[in-house]
């Protein structure tokens, strides 16, 4: 039997890593993709390294082509795709009042279009091979409430619970799921950027930002990649097979819906 086959947008740190880490010990050969080639040559140096067997791709998912060749490149060495993770994105802080059109195209294009193309290509994979898929979409809190100074940001975690439901609801006649998680303050590069500039904004000092936000959460703890790895560890399984077109909160216990 051939190992299943997963590919992982914006695999070079934080989230995308510890996904790409948990599907590689799970038993997943694994296409490791991002802009920064470096970046995701070490994880997947580090899987193979420990007996997994991944590939590294560099591609920027805001441009559809590079989308579509990456999972072309993870066929062309793994001889097929089971599961695509959209993990890629971008954060910005900004008042909305503040926000420039070209910060909020930059979101989009990441966020939004990023996640569409990554849609259209894994799909168009599944029909190909004729066999059942799992599209496993990056979500956010911010994507249930909107967060000020994360207007944009918000905006586009909405939109990719929309693009979520109405993708699981085209594709389920070809036996392919497509869900979301939504993880909360997670202990990564890109909420420390956050809390760098909500502090520039609110004129406090760096750490505080997050240390407010980490108050707020039941389980009394900041989220590792590593929490929601295990949840994408379960969607990417046979055990979610019955599950679509969610968008599962994994926070600790900051919006309860």
């Amino acid at each position: 039997m051939t190992n299943k086959v997963a590919l992982i947008t914006g695999a070079g740190q934080g989230i995308g890593e510890g996904i790409a880490r948990q599907l590689a010990k799970d038993g997943f050969d694994v296409a490791l993709s991002g802009r920064h080639l470096d970046k995701v040559q070490r994880v997947a140096d580090d899987i193979n390294q420990d007996g997994g067997n991944a590939i590294a791709i560099q591609s920027d998912v805001q441009y559809k082509d590079q989308v579509f060749d990456s999972v072309k490149q993870t066929v062309a060495k793994f001889g097929q795709m089971d599961v695509f993770v959209n993990n890629a994105g971008i954060a910005h802080v900004a008042q909305i009042c503040n926000t420039t059109e070209e910060d909020l195209d930059k979101l989009l294009d990441i966020n939004v279009k990023g996640t569409f193309f990554g849609i259209q290509a894994a799909a168009a994979q599944f029909k190909k091979q004729g066999t059942p898929g799992k599209i496993i979409n990056a979500s956010s809190i911010a994507g249930h409430e909107g967060f000020e100074l994360l207007g944009d940001y918000s905006a586009t975690k909405f939109a990719i619970r929309g693009l979520t439901q109405a993708a699981a609801k085209e594709l389920a006649r070809d036996q392919i799921t497509v869900n979301a998680y939504c993880p909360g303050i997670v202990l990564t590069p890109m909420w420390d950027q956050i809390d760098e500039e909500m502090g520039q904004v609110n004129h406090v000092a760096k750490g505080e930002s997050l240390k407010e936000y980490l108050k707020g959460i039941a389980l009394g703890r900041g989220e590792e990649p590593q929490d929601v790895a295990n949840l994408v560890s379960f969607l990417a399984s046979e055990k979610a097979n019955y599950i679509t077109g969610q968008a599962i909160m994994v926070d600790g216990g900051i919006k309860y819906v």
